[in-house]
Order: C-alpha cells, then sequence, then structure tokens
C-alpha cells in the first residue's frame, strides 16, 4: 500500500515538471500545426473574414505557373545543393581527419561559416559578387576574363545562391563525416593493408560501408534543408531576377506576408510538407545499401 502510495505521488511530481514543456508544446507546437491545416481550406485574408471554400487553395496552386516555377527553382537548388555539399564535406572530413599538424584550426576554419549569421554572410557575398567592385569579377579580369552580373543574370543568379549555400553547409556536415569516420575501427585498415589493398580498395571497402548511416542521414537532412531553403535567397535577391532564384518557401512568405493570403500560404506550406515527407520515404525505400551492422 506505502510503495502504491509513493509511486502515485512520484507519477504526481513527474506529471507536475513535465506539465510546462506539454503545454508549451500543444500551444507553440501542435497548435499552430493544427490551426494552419484548418484555415490551409479558408479564404482568408488578414482583415476579412476567414470563409470555408474547401480544397480550393490546393487546386488554384496546382494550377498557378508561379507555383510550378518556384517548386522547379527548389528542385534544381536541391539538385546541385545536396551533392556539392555532401561530396565537399566528405572530402573535407577525409582531409581533416589525417593526423597532420594544425589540424584542429582547420577545422575551425571550416565550421566557422555554420555559427557566422546568414545574413551577414549573405551580404558579404553580395558584395563579392558584385559585377562592378566585386572580389569574383576583380579576380577574373585578372585572367580577361569578364564575370557576368551573378546575382542579376537569369543564369548564374541560383547557381549563385546555391554556392552560397554549400560554403555555408559544408561545415556541419564536415562534423558529422568526422563523427564517422572517427567511429572506424583502425584494425580494418590495418587489415586491409596486410592484405594489399590500396587507399581507394581501403576506401571503397571499408570507409564508405562503415560512414553509410551516417551519410544516409546526413541525405535525409540535406534534403529537407533544401526544399526548406529561405535565407540565402531572401537575403541576397528576394526571389529575382524574373522569379530564378523563387524557391517554395520564399514564396510562402510573399503569399503569407506581403499578400497576406494566409489560407492560401497554409495550403503552400501543407503541400511543401508532403513533398518533402514523400522524398524521404522514396530514400528510405531506397536505402539498402545502407549498413547498419558495420
Amino acid at each position: 500500500m506505502m510503495l502504491k502510495t509513493r509511486k502515485a505521488r512520484d507519477n504526481l511530481w513527474a506529471g507536475f515538471f513535465l506539465a510546462p514543456q506539454l503545454i508549451g508544446l500543444l500551444l507553440f507546437t501542435i497548435g499552430p500545426v493544427v490551426f494552419a491545416f484548418v484555415i490551409s481550406f479558408m479564404e482568408w485574408n488578414i482583415g476579412s473574414k476567414a470563409e470555408w471554400i474547401g480544397t480550393e487553395n490546393y487546386q488554384e496552386q496546382w494550377s498557378d505557373p508561379l507555383f510550378w516555377k518556384v517548386l522547379g527553382n527548389t528542385v534544381q537548388f536541391a539538385i546541385m545543393y545536396i551533392p556539392l555539399t555532401l561530396i565537399g564535406a566528405l572530402i573535407v572530413a577525409l582531409l581533416l581527419n589525417l593526423k597532420v599538424k594544425g589540424r584542429t584550426v582547420f577545422r575551425t576554419m571550416f565550421f566557422m561559416p555554420v555559427v557566422t549569421s546568414t545574413v551577414a554572410v549573405a551580404l558579404v557575398w553580395s558584395w563579392m559578387y558584385n559585377p562592378d567592385y566585386g572580389l569574383i569579377n576583380a579576380a577574373l579580369s585578372v585572367i580577361g576574363v569578364e564575370g557576368p552580373g551573378w546575382l542579376t543574370s537569369t543564369t548564374w543568379a541560383l547557381p549563385s545562391v546555391v554556392i552560397l549555400a554549400v560554403w555555408q553547409g559544408i561545415g556541419y556536415n564536415m562534423i558529422l563525416f568526422l563523427a564517422g569516420l572517427q567511429s572506424v575501427s583502425p584494425q580494418l585498415y590495418e587489415a586491409a593493408r596486410i592484405d594489399g589493398a590500396n587507399t581507394w580498395q581501403r576506401f571503397r571497402s571499408i570507409t564508405l560501408p562503415m560512414i553509410s548511416p551516417t551519410t544516409f542521414f546526413i541525405l535525409i537532412m540535406l534534403l529537407i534543408n533544401a526544399f526548406q531553403v529561405f535565407n540565402e535567397p531572401y537575403m541576397m535577391t528576394k526571389g529575382g531576377p524574373a522569379n530564378e532564384t523563387n524557391v517554395i518557401v520564399l514564396h510562402i512568405y510573399q503569399t503569407a506576408f506581403q499578400f497576406f493570403q494566409m489560407g492560401a500560404a497554409s495550403s503552400l506550406a501543407f503541400t511543401l510538407f508532403f513533398i518533402i515527407l514523400i522524398f524521404t520515404l522514396i530514400q528510405f525505400k531506397f536505402s539498402k545499401w545502407v549498413n547498419y551492422d558495420a
């Protein structure tokens, strides 16, 4: 009887300490999500009365050429951003995993962009991309090449934004790869050397399989980051020129806070959620290459 009373008292105290977190979760996470899902079926412009219109917001976005434009830009961004960041982070991690002098300093240097404000980084890169006095075109002029207007060209604007995102994203993923590389047993490499395996064979047969769970996790996170990119295009181009750098999250922001169409913006947000969900499930479907037993 005493044990039951004590257990009930412990449960009561546990509930007491967990209550603030649960209330916060309901008020600031689950509640807004449910509210956004409901208003995605309404025509609600701020300042006017909300009206239930069913799936009309979803139907309109599918027939809107701008939606397909921003979705295409987002996919192009992902196609460039994901492999460049993944391969770049892996190469840097492999180099910084070597026992060379000063590697801690180099690791810090590569991680610095991660902790630097995207606003500050975007301002610096905007200056570097400037066609008149920017560092990049000045460097190209030294070898006789006339650089384009990086952020004003419909051809170069999106790749320019991708370069900034890759530069800022490599550091964080490098740390994840480093953790994966350092978990590989040195005895495996030693055994492979004794068997006569060269550097490439050791990398292909030992390193890649052993870090495959880390690679898979990074792939999923890069996909989510690519489809949620906002800061870089917003700070550098505002979606221009001619919507060439307008991505889906920026389109949601413009719909909600420039045109005040909260119902349409909510439907766009949930469409983005389902797109990310589908791509993530596809990744899991084709994840047989991931070696969890390594």
